[in-house]
């Protein structure tokens, strides 16, 4: 046997379920790998490949050894004074311990000295075996089960009838090959072997014996209808996907979690172009999507303009001949769940969203907040408060806010919850609304990232700032605040949406001519009168703006880098001007003088800090003594007026980089001027001079987070 050869391990099992199947072949891998490098077995960067199809978890890791390296080992005992007599004879305390390692009084003589003094101390030097491969593998295997992220453990009873075990399903095959050679390790009851499964229906012999750790993935393809890497299989998929729609002029759906569905469901895929009968395309294409893909994990088919059609993709786990049958009975599957979506709708239709409304008053929304009904009516009040701030109509924004969740109480919506708000911009538009009321009830549950998206609709924002404000402050101030990777509330994508909203009212890329006049501390504010007294904790205000402001910080630092973004949040600007201030701050970054003038402005700062009394606002000119004083008053005197002209106008560019001339001055005060005098007025007029400083230099941003 050579010492590194492929190692292959496969545990063939029952259908395991499909959407945990991507993430089972990772873990399965990656973990068996981890304990083999952890044991010496195989090298740290060693190339790992996972399988994972419906019937088989697998791994096939490159050059394992048959046997670890021995590893040196060396063992404190105790001090010298404790294990030796005066004689220099070992005690019985040393011979117990050297007998607890294996070794006896012999060992003894060949014991090493390491210390002086009271701290001299015996140490026992050995080589460790290293581990054989039989024996790493069966702790790795061991090791790799019990990590994997398995959604619900299944107990079965073995053959023997008696014997019970755990595990994601029956496992009836174990496969482990170093090479060519069976690595003698068992699980579940059973023993490694070479022997696997093919396709159920496809493979072209039942069982398949492998020739060696290679072969295995040729093997099962070739001899067993199966392709065993979960990537490759899902790659095969979209090929077919394209290859039949492309000859129709049509597009498939793009899903990516249909998609890793889909492949873990079958081994041999063969997609195949069905229909159905097309008056059904009468009913709203995102339920008859839908159903298609929750329900019969069918591809539906668009046309170039984005618009269903009805026609749709099915991926089969089998390749007959003559595919009419497959094609015809997921055609006769597909019909009722279409028949049961159009016959939501029309019942839907019979009543209109009003006429809804009242019904949400015995729906429970939180033990702790009451109905739908009552948040309904906290959401119109916020939103009537927020249209009047932007101009919008405050009619529609409350008739908008007053219909937004009637479509809870809905046949379509009960069926298919992900519909929510779409549902309601259909019935809203059947029923005579206004259309900007009917697209801002199909918009609520929008989540939007994109910096370039213009505000079509004002009543759509309105309605998305009071229903993501009355969530927040709601859910927060009854306790429940993210904590972790925890968000069950989405507090955090709520903050986002809210921040979103306030870039593109602010005119980053909003209406045109909308002056934003909405101010974050008054909407907080706001919304927290709309909840009953006493009922939110303290503090929820503050709570609020903060985590707000943290998590557009930590949206942007990725994008934007960290220096840049903290100066500008640690003066917490209004939302809208963010993305501004800290592009003209990595401008000013670039400046040759920006970081003398951060390092001055860092220490001005703690010079300020450390300054006993009230600062004065102005400097006395009068009172000058050095050259050097007189020369940055004179610079602040000409420069700040044009830095805040900049500044009030919007242009933080130009407001910042006007701050290059003071470069000079403050070097030349910092090295010519004493602040600390011993005059107390003087002191006291240099420090004043220091917080004009100050104020100018960081009216935009904290200049001193960019200092190393």
């Amino acid at each position: 046997m050579m010492t590194m050869q492929n190692l292959l391990v496969e545990l063939f099992t029952e259908e395991l379920p499909p959407k945990a199947l991507k993430k089972l072949g990772e873990a399965f891998a990656a973990a068996l790998a981890e304990s083999l490098i952890a044991q010496g077995l195989a090298e740290a960067h060693a190339t790992v490949v996972n399988f994972a199809s419906p019937r088989r978890l697998g791994a096939h890791i490159e050059n394992v050894r048959a046997r670890a390296a021995d590893k040196p080992v060396s063992t404190k005992l105790m001090p010298v004074s404790v294990g030796l007599d005066a004689t220099g004879q070992p005690t019985p305390a040393l011979l117990k311990r050297l007998a607890a390692l294996g070794a006896d009084a012999s060992a003894v003589s060949g014991l090493r000295r390491e210390g002086e003094g009271k701290n001299e101390a015996l140490f026992h030097d050995s080589v460790a075996p290293g581990a054989t491969l039989a024996e790493g593998l069966q702790k790795a295997l061991e090791a790799a089960m019990a990590k994997l992220p398995i959604p619900k453990v299944m107990s079965y009873q073995l053959a023997d009838g008696w014997t019970t075990v755990n595990f994601v399903r029956p496992v009836h095959g174990l496969v482990a090959l170093h090479g060519a050679d069976v690595v003698p390790v068992s699980v579940l009851g059973l023993d490694a072997g070479r022997a696997t499964q093919g396709h159920r229906f496809e493979a072209k012999q039942l069982t398949i014996t492998l020739r060696d750790a290679d072969s295995y993935a040729a093997q099962l393809r070739d001899e067993g209808a199966v392709i065993a890497s979960f990537a490759d299989r899902r790659a095969e998929i979209v090929r077919q996907l394209q290859a039949a729609a492309a000859p129709l002029g049509l597009v498939p759906v793009d899903d990516d979690a249909l998609l890793d569905e889909v492949t873990a469901l079958v081994e041999k895929p063969n997609v195949l172009v069905g229909q159905f009968e097309a008056g059904f395309l009468d009913v709203p294409q995102e339920c008859l999507i839908l159903t298609m893909k929750a329900n019969q994990k069918y591809f539906p088919l668009l046309d170039a303009a984005g618009k269903l059609t009805n026609k749709f993709l099915i991926v089969s786990n089998i390749a007959p001949a003559d595919a009419t049958a497959v094609i015809g009975g997921n055609e006769r599957v597909v019909r009722p769940r279409l028949a049961d979506a159009k016959f939501f709708f029309d019942q839907d239709r019979k009543k209109t969203l009003e006429s809804r409304v009242p019904g949400l008053a015995k729906v429970v929304y939180h033990n702790k907040l009451g109905t739908q009904g009552e948040r309904v009516e906290r959401v119109r009040a916020i939103a009537r408060w927020v249209a009047e701030k932007v101009d919008a109509d405050v009619d529609l924004a409350d008739r908008a806010a007053q219909l937004a969740k009637a479509d809870l109480l809905t046949e379509m919506v009960g069926e298919f919850p992900e519909l929510q708000g779409i549902m309601g911009g259909y019935y809203a538009r059947h029923d005579g609304e206004d259309e900007r009321v009917a697209q801002a009830i199909a918009d609520q549950y929008l989540v939007r990232r994109n910096e370039t998206e213009d505000v079509s609709n004002l009543i759509s924002e309105v309605l998305q700032i009071a229903d993501r404000m009355e969530t927040l402050v709601g859910i927060w101030g009854i306790g429940l605040k993210p904590t972790g990777d925890k968000d069950p509330f989405a507090l955090r994508r709520h903050a986002l949406s809210v921040i979103k909203s306030f870039q593109l009212l602010g005119g980053v890329s909003g209406l045109q001519g909308t002056e934003l006049r909405l101010d974050l501390d008054e909407l907080i504010a706001f919304s927290l009168s709309v909840f009953p007294q006493g009922l939110l904790a303290e503090n929820v205000a503050e709570e609020m703006k903060l985590f707000i402001y943290e998590r557009n910080a930590n949206q942007l630092a990725p994008v934007f880098g960290l220096e840049a973004v903290a100066a500008v949040f640690a003066n917490m600007p209004p939302l809208h001007e963010v993305v501004k201030r800290i592009r003209a701050v990595r401008e000013f970054a670039q400046l040759p003088e920006s970081p003398s003038l951060a390092a001055a402005n860092k220490r001005v700062g703690n010079i300020l800090k450390k300054a006993e009394g009230e600062v004065g606002g102005e400097a006395d000119p009068a009172r000058f003594v050095e050259d050097a004083e007189r020369a940055l008053f004179a610079a602040l005197r000409e420069i700040a007026p044009q830095a805040t002209v900049a500044f009030e106008a919007g242009d933080y560019t130009a407001s910042l980089q006007k701050l290059a001339a003071l470069k000079t001055p403050v070097d030349a005060f910092f090295d010519k001027v004493m602040v600390n005098a011993d005059d107390p007025a003087l002191k006291a007029n240099r420090l004043a001079l220091l917080n004009q400083l100050h104020q100018t230099m960081n009216r935009v941003a904290d200049l001193s987070r960019l200092a190393a």
